[in-house]
């Protein structure tokens, strides 16, 4: 399984990303401050980092920096930063791409999934796995790709409602509670 290091200090962001890369296939290590990214990877390791440039601690350029002492591993820099110079700093430190925020999940997921191609680390066939598809009357749900349809239109659904969406789902016919208080 491709593991990402996925460095990012807002958890508003790292919770959601982690979550549907998880679900894409990805095994998914969380640091959210620049000392530990490169602490968890110095630990661990990685196939890819996607990595925030404005960190605490320790500036995500001065992360891909440590982490170049070591590794050609692939860094795709994620971040708010989006003029030309961030751009070509970026790059010019070692990182393989550079999003910047908001993304489209579906972008970014194409961006790693090419950049683990040119590195040999995702066979095509990855690519194009099976997907997970539930479907309870007009309402269908593809929990790998993140995608709900009702009557075969795509329809967008934020991260917590996705998930109760998909228990519901998998469930018909059931009374759900959320169990006992504690």
């Amino acid at each position: 399984m491709t593991r990402i290091l996925l460095v990012e200090d807002e958890e508003s962001y790292r919770v959601p990303l982690a979550y549907r890369l998880e679900k894409d296939g990805f095994e998914v290590a969380q640091a959210a401050t620049g000392p530990d990214a490169v602490e968890l990877f110095a630990a661990s390791g990685a196939d890819l980092v996607l990595l925030d440039l404005m960190l605490p601690g320790m500036e995500g350029t001065q992360v891909c920096r440590e982490i170049r002492r070591t590794s050609d591993v692939p860094v795709i820099m994620l971040t708010a930063k989006d003029d030309e110079i961030d751009k070509v700093v970026g790059l010019e430190l070692g990182a393989d791409d550079y999003v910047t925020k908001p993304y489209s999940y579906r972008e970014l997921l194409a961006r790693v999934r090419a950049v683990l191609r040119r590195r040999g680390d995702l066979s095509v066939s990855d690519e194009h796995a099976p997907s997970d598809a539930i479907a309870v009357g007009r309402i269908s749900m593809d929990t790998v790709r993140h995608e709900v349809s009702v009557a075969g239109e795509l329809v967008a659904v934020p991260l917590r409602e996705f998930e109760l969406l998909e228990m519901f789902l998998r469930n018909p016919d059931r009374v759900l509670t959320r169990g006992p208080l504690t």
